[in-house]
């Protein structure tokens, strides 16, 4: 890990009115040799940073495009829900309805032969949908959850919505075109109808399901496994993630999460890898059409996943409880001390890109104004801690952000030291002063 020590300069808030509580540049900028983010021959890519959900790479990223498949994962997240509650297990006995089964024979699909009326397992259906994509298992999930595919459908809307996705389409659990499910459409939906999501809206779906259910991977990391051997309903699911270990695109590593192909949608696949204890998440969409260009969607996922992993690096911007020595002490007004100084409040850890140095970071220090009274000054008595303001960090070159719209870039500013209330006649002396000196203004 790269860490930056902090030289600020020298700047003084003691004094300040209100009016002027400005931000203050401690530090000043030079030119950056980062790598650029390299062209991805899709129409939209994302590589997020799986622990902080920092964005490394954002081409189109918020552009809503057809997801297909990659609408599975959100059924997988309400399977894990429902098992965590108790509510369901890996057992439960499951029925294919008529409407799973004309959905699993459809060979144009991707499928594994269902029979209607039989009973299989929640687990062996769920292997099906994780390695296989297989829409009429899916779809008998979704039956087993919710009741109906409708009803499943409605419960995915609310579960988008409360991570913060509103720009979405989702008509059914499997990502195909309503075309593909007949009759059995969401109500009010129309014939065309496919699920729809942006790079950004997806990988959000990806990170909830990763951090909130990491076995997910156990399952979506098989490169391959027979469903039901040894019966009739027997064959053999080859995981339609090439870049798994010993398949055609295999990258060392790479053990997620779901790829998707429609017309409509194109070829899309949402990615995960873990290198030297760093998981990205990457997300490309409309990477050719996936038949007559197979290996276009997992070329360029290898392509930014050597961007995310190699041409970043974490460093340590701030270490907490610092005392930011070179930032003058905030004056104290009625406290046993005439000042008090500064530091940061926590640490901050974010990744840079390669090239960016300790003299590339600027920093700027906003002082709360309701923390300060009109004189800028703080009030005793003051206890170690008090928050007082913020400390900005920001690099030359363009910040992406996070997935979820904030910068994260920033660093509460505390008191670092309690000052006491100075006495009776002290207190009483100041003021005095300050009403004599203010006398003394008006003649």
């Amino acid at each position: 890990m790269k860490i930056l020590k902090n030289q600020f300069k020298k700047i003084a808030v003691s004094g300040l009115s209100a009016s002027v509580l400005l931000p203050f540049v401690i530090n000043t900028n030079s030119t950056v040799l980062a790598a650029e983010a390299p062209e991805v021959d899709a129409e939209s890519a994302l590589v997020v940073d799986f622990e902080t959900n920092q964005i490394l790479l954002d081409q189109n990223a918020d552009d809503q495009r057809g997801i297909a498949s990659m609408t599975k994962m959100m059924v997988e997240y309400i399977l894990f829900q429902e098992i965590e509650a108790g509510n369901l297990d890996w057992n439960t006995e499951v029925t294919i309805s008529d409407y799973a089964y004309q959905v699993s024979q459809n060979y144009e699909l991707s499928n594994v032969p269902l029979k209607k009326g039989e009973v299989y397992s929640l687990e062996e259906l769920y292997q099906a949908l994780a390695i296989y994509s297989a829409n009429g298992a899916t779809v008998a999930i979704a039956e087993q959850i919710a009741g109906s595919e409708p009803a499943m459908v409605d419960r995915m809307h609310e579960l988008v919505e409360s991570w913060g996705i509103t720009d979405y389409e989702i008509y059914n659990t499997t990502g195909l075109s309503n075309a593909s499910l007949g009759e059995n459409i969401y109500p009010g939906s129309a014939a065309e109808d496919e699920n729809v999501m942006s790079a950004k809206g997806i990988a959000t779906v990806a990170s909830h399901l990763l951090k909130d259910y990491p076995e997910v991977l156990d399952t979506s990391s098989i490169p391959s496994m027979v469903f039901r051997e040894g019966t009739d309903d027997a064959i053999l699911m080859k995981n339609w993630n090439w870049m798994l270990e010993g398949l055609l695109h295999e990258r060392p590593n790479v053990d997620g999460l779901k790829t998707g192909t429609t017309p409509f949608a194109g070829a899309n696949f949402t990615g995960t890898s873990m290198e030297d204890g760093r998981r990205i998440i990457t997300v490309v969409m409309g990477a050719g059409d996936g038949i007559e260009n197979k290996n276009q969607r997992f070329d360029e996922t290898d392509k930014i996943m050597d961007y995310g992993f190699n041409e970043w690096e974490a460093a340590s911007i701030m270490e907490g409880n610092t005392v930011l020595e070179d930032v003058d002490p905030i004056m104290v007004r009625n406290g046993k001390e005439d000042s008090v100084e500064v530091m940061s409040a926590e640490s901050l850890e974010y990744l840079l890109p390669n090239g960016v140095e300790q003299e590339d970071v600027t920093w700027t220090f906003d002082v709360d104004e309701e923390a300060l009274n009109k004189d800028g000054e703080l009030e005793a008595p003051i206890e170690k801690g008090q928050e007082i303001g913020t400390l900005t960090f920001t690099y030359e070159g363009e910040n992406l952000g996070y997935l979820d719209g904030s910068e994260h870039n920033k660093v509460s500013v505390v008191t670092a030291e309690s000052v006491d209330r100075a006495g009776f006649f002290s207190v009483i002396g100041t003021w005095f002063s300050d009403f004599f000196g203010g006398l003394m203004e008006r003649f």
